[in-house]
């Protein structure tokens, strides 16, 4: 099909048409969808779920292709996922099953094949403790390939897959879970710790925890839902900064000199003394609120993190806005935001 409307398939509603749009259904369909227009020397676009894109109003001078392709396969604490699978079901999926490790990841918008391009997390868990290995279309050599999880080169937010986006269409992603009698993998963040009843490191339930995971998101505006404006959204908008150790010094001065010395900024020990902001923190102090916005694009009214389409704004409006809050937060901390999701024919 040519020339047709992107913004349906994201989150967002967001984003002009795409030149070519080709549907695969399965893995020989979008390896030979990726093959042809690399013949016809068309740029590509992967089209998943959706909830990780921000498209230009102009749209896209190539072919998008939407990955639908499915298959879940368990066979013991080993988990099979098509890149079209949608990753919220999947997860429920291994929960009915017994088997921890991505149960945290309940309620994430998107599919399967980009959860190793992001290393998507949340709640204390991050695919990559999990992934085993990610089959992938190698556009530069024309072969697909089985990279191990320990070679996907993860960190925080990101990839290799990411890192070289022209190079791999991910296919399938395999998963190693664990038989925990029906209990989580160890409960590592505060607050689900705190909602659940229980103590930092200790298990619960895997469907008390996947339905408390899912009214944590519900409750700042990260679960689906179309007739709520707060959900049409890429999610987090912006990834939490880390800061090496001189750089974190200068931001707490900075912090205390605006808000008072006794201020305690949240923030997380990461690896190579570095430490790891709150980005939601850092918007909320800068002065940009839940509802922050009198236009089509505004901050939702239960995060601050997410930025929304409120039912009449386009991606210009939507950059504004990001631009906005990028700005008053490097001007009040010193600290310049990344974006999260994909930008398509934009720039922030």
């Amino acid at each position: 099909m040519e020339d047709v409307p992107l913004a349906p398939f994201t989150t967002l509603r967001l984003g002009g048409p795409a030149a070519r749009l080709v549907t695969a259904v399965t893995d020989e369909e979008l390896i030979e969808a990726v093959r042809a227009a690399d013949a016809r020397r068309e740029p590509v676009l992967l089209v998943g779920g959706g909830s990780n894109l921000v498209i230009g109003d102009a749209g896209f001078d190539g072919t998008a292709v939407v990955v639908a392709t499915r298959g879940v396969r368990l066979d013991g604490r080993r988990l099979e996922l098509a890149a079209g699978e949608n990753w919220t079901d999947a997860v429920a999926e291994t929960v009915r099953a017994g088997l921890a490790g991505i149960e945290c990841l309940a309620g994430i918008p998107g599919s399967a094949g980009a959860t190793p391009i992001q290393n998507v997390g949340a709640y204390g868990q991050e695919v990559s403790s999990t992934i085993t290995e990610v089959v992938a279309y190698d556009r530069t050599t024309g072969e697909t390939v089985t990279v191990a999880g320990e070679d996907c080169g993860f960190a925080y937010r990101t990839s290799r897959f990411k890192e070289d986006p022209a190079r791999h269409v991910v296919l399938r992603v395999r998963f190693a879970l664990e038989d925990a009698g029906g209990m989580s993998a160890p409960v590592k963040y505060a607050e689900t710790a705190r909602a659940l009843g229980v103590g930092p490191g200790d298990r619960a339930p895997l469907a008390k925890v996947r339905e408390t995971v899912l009214g944590l998101r519900a409750g700042k505006g990260m679960v689906l839902d179309p007739d709520d404006h707060d959900t049409w959204s890429a999610g987090s908008f912006f990834t939490n900064p880390v800061l090496g150790a001189d750089d974190y010094a200068a931001f707490l001065d900075r912090a205390r000199a605006r808000l008072g010395a006794d201020v305690q900024p949240p923030a997380y020990p990461e690896p190579g003394e570095r430490t790891k902001l709150s980005a939601a923190w850092l918007i909320d102090r800068a002065g940009f609120t839940k509802g922050y916005g009198d236009g089509p694009a505004r901050i939702s009214t239960k995060h601050t993190l997410a930025l929304t389409n409120r039912g009449a704004a386009t991606t210009q409006d939507l950059l504004a806005l990001a631009r906005e809050v990028r700005g008053g937060v490097a001007a009040a901390f010193g600290v310049t935001l990344v974006n999260e999701p994909v930008t398509v024919g934009v720039a922030l």
